[in-house]
């Protein structure tokens, strides 16, 4: 399994994504399923994969083929973040579609993807892409996204986040929306491979992988935990009806 989470803000993009694969209890690997792409100063798109393995891996080898060998259309000769997404989107239910074709267990076969970005001259966008290859857009009113095994980490982003958040705030709730997610599903585990994007920069920026040893996360993670702690201490008691 896997969690992926995406923030469209007015002050940027947050991508987070863990690196865990499984096959059962005795197979567990690591893998990459943040990916990037872009052209300094013309466009910046990132690609977050949640799903079987080799469905993801097999949309963005089209993807990277298709850059390579110039095919279009191509992540690089679409002119709009929707364009993007409508390719990634095509892609994945042509992989879907081919892997199939002797089949009917088209669900064994899916993943999930979140598509993010912006063009020079148009908006940043975030994108929700589903198996069928069809997507809905992150908005100030629902500024984030998540695939994979997301109901551990949703509570602290439903209460906390918020469009106009800066982006250091937004992180340090990604980040704590990933520690909770840690804790509560052993599917989901480190490295994690974290990703800021300034609006209108234009650039691709090199992100930062999170090890168990990093010092900040290991310091809001345990902090987190001490402040839940003193918070619960510190609401009212019941009432003594509670207890007749």
């Amino acid at each position: 399994m896997t969690y992926c989470c995406a923030l469209r803000l007015k002050q940027g993009l947050v991508f987070i994504s863990d690196t865990r694969t499984n096959a059962g209890v005795d197979h567990i690997s690591v893998y990459r399923k943040l990916y990037t792409f872009g052209v300094k100063g013309e466009r910046f798109i990132c690609i977050q994969t949640s799903g079987n393995l080799a469905t993801t891996q097999a949309v963005i080898g089209h993807l990277e083929n298709h850059l390579a060998l110039k095919q279009e259309p191509n992540l690089y000769s679409v002119n709009t973040m929707f364009e993007v997404a409508g390719l990634v989107g095509q892609t994945l239910r042509k992989v879907i579609a081919d892997v199939t074709e002797d089949t009917q267990e088209q669900s064994n076969y899916y993943c999930s993807l979140l598509v993010g970005g912006q063009i020079s001259g148009e908006e940043m966008q975030l994108y929700n892409i589903y198996p069928q290859g069809n997507f809905i857009s992150a908005t100030s009113d629902t500024p984030y996204f998540q695939i994979g095994e997301s109901k551990y980490g949703k509570p602290i982003l439903d209460r906390a986040l918020s469009y106009d958040m800066p982006l250091d705030e937004a992180l340090r709730c990604s980040l704590i929306s990933f520690d909770s997610t840690l804790r509560s599903n052993v599917s989901v585990g480190m490295p994690l491979d974290a990703m800021i994007y300034l609006k209108d920069s234009l650039e691709v920026p090199k992100g930062k992988r999170i090890n168990d040893s990093d010092p900040y996360f290991q310091h809001i993670s345990k902090q987190w935990s001490e402040t839940l702690k003193k918070g619960l201490q510190d609401l009212p008691k019941p009432t003594n009806d509670y207890f007749e």
